[in-house]
């Protein structure tokens, strides 16, 4: 995957070198609001993560760029339960938060077409490679005043895809700085599941991102 991820980043970053003085270099980083699509997905909430990276504006024309970016990107999903009863006198209480994390590096290959004077509309594709894949899941049980908590994590990388497709489509806005900002949204194509069975059984990424960058 190493070399893979190498050979990607320096055929989109290596299309720069053909016009640099068309070429704005920068970087990125945002909150990402991600959560998982699909089957068996009633109840699942969106986990909070980042994204940080490096982007590159190709000027094609007065109105028209291409934006490839390199970013470390933390997704995923989260499923709290809680239940409570009293039983003869006796209370009970149980709550739980599972997280599916789910780190990539991900390649997205922006057009962008400027609408008025900073203000851009994105779209395009993008690739996604797992470096981790974990769950985790904390709880809390309290029975009559007694309470016993803790957390516990697996290793969930046999069981995910290691590449992933997605989707983009966003906004953004840029000053003559070089500070900008945009939002987008992040449509999964690509089934996440891996191993056995999971011909059968289809989830997606879906990540809605926030970001502030700056062009040097």
């Amino acid at each position: 995957m190493k070399k893979l991820l190498m050979i990607a980043a320096v055929a989109v970053f290596g299309l720069t070198s053909a016009n640099a003085q068309d070429v704005n270099f920068g970087a990125k980083a945002g909150v990402n609001f991600a959560t998982i699509t699909g089957d068996d997905t009633d109840g699942i909430e969106s986990k909070i993560g980042i994204h940080i990276g490096l982007v590159a504006e190709i000027e094609i024309s007065e109105n028209f760029s291409f934006q490839p970016e390199l970013l470390y990107s933390a997704q995923g999903a989260q499923d709290d339960y809680s239940e409570s009863e009293n039983i003869n006198g006796f209370t009970y209480s149980y709550t739980e938060e599972a997280k599916a994390k789910l780190d990539y590096i991900i390649l997205p290959l922006m057009a962008k077409y400027y609408v008025a004077d900073g203000f851009s509309i994105e779209a395009g594709p993008q690739i996604g490679f797992l470096v981790k894949s974990e769950e985790e899941v904390s709880f809390s049980e309290t029975i009559n005043g007694q309470t016993e908590s803790g957390t516990e994590s697996a290793d969930t990388d046999d069981f995910t895809s290691g590449v992933d497709f997605g989707l983009n489509f966003g906004l953004g806005y840029k000053l003559d700085s070089g500070l900008n900002f945009s939002a987008r949204y992040n449509l999964g194509l690509s089934n996440i599941n891996d191993g056995e069975g999971s011909d059968e059984f289809e989830n997606q990424n879906a990540v809605f991102q926030v970001s502030v960058g700056f062009f040097f």
